[in-house]
């Protein structure tokens, strides 16, 4: 987060923890996400995408969850961050699943 607002100090970031979801399940901090129109952004490609899947399926929504490789290098990680904040509109990655950094 640090290097991010390094970068751009008006980007609009809040952490689970900001918000009182510290060790919230998945499905809490998506609803919560969903609830406050906010693109999550997460390390956890382990469980993350099965319950953006379910909650689909069950015809709820999320506006987006971008699901960061940390094995990847933290440099280029931050650039397609700063890439997706800028050249996104709102809805842009409604529903969607995407992996950074982008292949």
């Amino acid at each position: 987060m640090r290097g991010l607002l390094l970068r751009k100090s008006d980007l609009n970031l809040v952490r689970v923890q900001d918000v009182g979801l510290g060790g919230a399940d998945d499905g809490a901090i998506l609803e919560w996400a969903d609830n406050h129109g906010r693109v999550l952004l997460t390390h956890d490609g382990r469980t993350m995408p099965k319950h953006v899947r379910s909650r689909l399926a069950a015809g709820a929504h999320v506006p987006g969850v971008l699901i960061v490789d940390d094995l990847a290098g933290i440099g280029l990680c931050i650039e397609e961050i700063l890439l997706v904040a800028e050249c996104s509109d709102e809805g842009d990655w409604e529903d969607k699943i995407a992996y950074l950094p982008f292949k």
